[in-house]
C-alpha cells in the first residue's frame, strides 16, 4: 500500500484531532522509555570500559535496573529542606524537563514522518533547548543553599558561552542549505553530492563544516551538562550542585530532564550534519511505501544511538575540567574560531565550493 506523507495538511485518511494526540503520545512516551534504556547502556559501557560487570542481576543482563531504579524513586521518601521557598522548588524539575520534551517533538524522523515541521524549526529548537537552564537555575536559587546556588550559576554562565559557539557552528549549515526548516537541510543534504559521488551531508563539506561539527558536539556537551563539562553538579567541588537538595521523584526529573537533552542533541547533530534519515540510498528503498518510512526511521535513530554512545564514551574517559578552563575555551577559542569558521562558509557559499549537485 502506499503511505501517506504523516504531515497535517495530507491527513484526508486520518481526523486532525487523532493525528495530534498520537505526536503528544509519542512526546510523552519515547523520551522516558529511550532514557530507561540509555540508563542501562551508560552503566553497561562504564562497567565494560573500567573492567567490571555492571548491572547483571534484575532482569537478563541487567535489563530490568531501570525499572528498579524507577520503584526507587517513587517510593524514596521526599525531603523538602525547611529553608527552601517551596514554590518554586517543586517548580523547577518541571522547568528543566518540559522545554526538552518540546524540543524533541521538533526533530524529524522521516521523510514523511515529521510531528512538528516548522519554517523556523532551528530557531524554535534553540530557543526551547536555552529554556531548561530556567529550571536549573532557579532549583539551585531555591534551594537556599549556596552549593545549589553556586550550580545555578554556573549553569547560567555556562549555556551563555556555549550556546553562541553552539549557534554560530549551525548558522554554518544554515548558511549551505539556506533553510531554517529542519527536514529541509536533511533534504538538501539528500539531493546535493561532493565530487561528484559522495552524500553532501554537512560535516563532509571541508573544511567549514567539519569545524563546525567539533565546535557543536563540543558546546553540545557544555549545552547537556555532561562531563567533561559538569560544572552545575562537579561533585567534587560542589556536593551535587543544583539539585543537592532534591530527591525522590523531583530528582528522577532532573535527571530525566539531562538525558532528554542528551537525545534532542545527538538527533539534531544526526539532522544538521550527518544527513538526517538518508544513508547511501538506502532511504530510497521500498518507495512510497511503509516500509520506506520505517527504514528511514531506524537510520535516523541508529545514527542518533551513535552519538549518544559518544556521550557515555566521553563522559567515563576524559576528567573533568576546571571552571576556569571552561570559561576559557569557550569565550577564547571556540568564539573566535566559530566566527572565522563563519566566514569561511560565507566564502565558500559565495564561490559556490561546497555540496554541487
Amino acid at each position: 500500500m502506499n503511505w501517506p506523507s504523516w504531515q497535517p495538511e495530507a491527513l484526508d485518511w486520518l481526523p486532525y484531532r487523532a493525528w495530534q494526540a498520537l505526536c503528544i503520545f509519542l512526546v510523552l512516551q519515547i523520551p522516558p522509555i529511550l532514557v530507561s534504556f540509555l540508563v542501562w547502556l551508560e552503566r553497561r559501557l562504564s562497567a565494560w570500559i573500567q573492567d567490571r560487570l555492571g548491572p547483571n542481576r534484575v532482569g537478563p543482563f541487567g535489563l530490568l535496573q531501570s525499572v528498579a531504579d524507577l520503584m526507587k524513586f517513587m517510593f524514596k521518601e521526599d525531603v523538602v529542606p525547611g529553608q527552601v521557598n517551596r514554590v518554586l522548588f517543586t517548580m523547577a524539575p518541571a522547568l528543566a524537563l518540559i522545554p526538552s520534551f518540546m524540543a524533541f517533538s521538533l526533530l524529524p524522523f522521516a521523510e514523511r514522518f515529521r510531528m512538528t515541521d516548522l519554517d523556523s524549526g532551528l530557531l524554535m529548537l534553540f530557543a526551547l533547548s536555552s529554556l531548561a537552564v530556567y529550571g536549573i537555575q532557579i532549583g539551585g536559587w531555591a534551594s537556599n543553599s549556596k552549593y545549589a546556588l553556586l550550580g545555578g550559576i554556573r549553569a547560567s554562565a555556562q549555556i551563555i558561552s556555549y550556546e553562541l559557539t553552539m549557534g554560530l557552528a549551525a548558522a554554518v549549515v544554515v548558511l549551505f542549505t539556506g533553510t531554517l526548516r529542519l527536514s529541509a537541510i536533511v533534504e538538501w543534504q539528500a539531493e546535493h553530492r561532493l565530487l561528484g559521488f559522495l552524500p553532501a551531508w554537512t560535516v563532509f563539506v571541508f573544511p567549514a563544516g567539519t569545524l563546525a561539527f567539533l565546535v557543536f558536539i563540543t558546546s553540545a556537551f557544555a549545552e547537556t551538562n555532561r562531563l567533561p563539562f559538569d560544572m552545575p553538579e562537579a561533585e567534587s567541588e560542589l556536593c551535587a550542585g543544583y539539585h543537592t537538595e532534591y530527591s525522590s521523584m523531583k530528582f528522577a526529573l532532573f535527571f530525566l530532564g539531562e538525558y532528554t537533552a542528551m537525545i534532542v542533541m545527538s538527533g539534531l547533530m544526526t539532522t544538521l550534519f550527518f544527513g538526517g534519515w538518508t544513508l547511501f540510498g538506502l532511504e530510497n528503498a521500498f518507495e512510497g511505501t511503509i516500509a520506506q518510512t520505517l527504514v528511514q526511521t531506524g537510520i535516523w535513530w541508529a545514527k542518533t544511538m551513535g552519538f549518544l554512545v559518544v556521550y557515555i564514551w566521553i563522559r567515563w574517559t576524559l576528567p573533568r575540567f576546571r571552571y576556569d578552563q571552561l570559561m576559557r575555551l569557550g569565550w577564547k577559542v571556540f568564539l573566535p574560531v566559530s566566527l572565522a569558521n563563519l566566514l569561511l562558509a560565507a566564502w565558500m557559499r559565495t564561490w559556490e565550493i561546497g555540496g554541487r549537485s
